[in-house]
């Protein structure tokens, strides 16, 4: 019975990597594309977005079958009720890369000052997606812990990026709505970094059962 479960588990942590490299495939091909790396395909964004909203729901099954069936000790549950806990933080990631699309697909960015810093900051937060599920799967407190303390980095981009952006719209003869659309692309990034957080500390509550707020 007990080898049954950790194959079930195994299982359910595949998945959760492979809904995480989705995420990931979402950050890294919008901040490609506002750099002018090819057009970008409203289509490709759709359908991963299909599928991680499809996983979510195949993985948040999977836990309550296991937390109904299984009847696992204190740390299997903590682990399985974070489980549920991230998959819905994976979802807002998702949700919030297909909004940073959107926004690249309906107006072409040139603020060259800009768009460098707003791509590093796309690379950091898809960093944290992956280093939080990885220290999910190797159940390691160090990892989320990592994790977390880039959150900083993150925060640290947003406000210069807002700086410049607030400077630039003080000048004449600006476009205003390709200033606002980089915001708010700066601010969905700095959301997900958030959540890529809350999947941490989710971690951390798996391994410790202390959960911090």
């Amino acid at each position: 019975m007990r080898t049954r479960f950790e194959s079930q588990l195994e299982a359910l942590q595949k998945d959760m990597m492979f809904m995480g490299g989705l995420c990931e495939e979402m950050i890294a091909y919008s901040a490609e594309r506002l750099t002018g790396a090819g057009n970008l395909d409203e289509e490709v964004i759709q359908q991963t977005y299909q599928q991680i909203e499809e996983l979510e729901r195949d993985i948040e099954a999977r836990c309550l079958k296991l937390l109904l069936r299984q009847q696992p000790v204190a740390r299997d549950l903590r682990t399985i009720s974070s489980a549920l806990k991230m998959v819905y933080d994976m979802k807002r990631i998702g949700a919030q890369s297909s909004e940073v699309a959107d926004l690249i697909s309906h107006n072409t960015i040139h603020l060259v000052d800009e768009i460098p810093l707003v791509k590093k900051m796309a690379e950091q937060v898809s960093q944290m997606v992956v280093g939080s599920l990885d220290a999910f799967v190797k159940e390691s407190d160090a990892l989320a812990q990592e994790v977390i303390a880039k959150d900083d980095t993150v925060d640290q981009y947003f406000g210069t990026i807002k700086e410049k952006l607030a400077s630039y719209l003080g000048k004449q003869s600006v476009n205003g709505d390709q200033a606002i659309d980089l915001l708010m692309i700066a601010k969905y990034l700095e959301r997900i970094g958030d959540h890529a957080v809350n999947i941490a500390k989710w971690v951390q509550f798996a391994i410790t059962g202390q959960l911090e707020g």
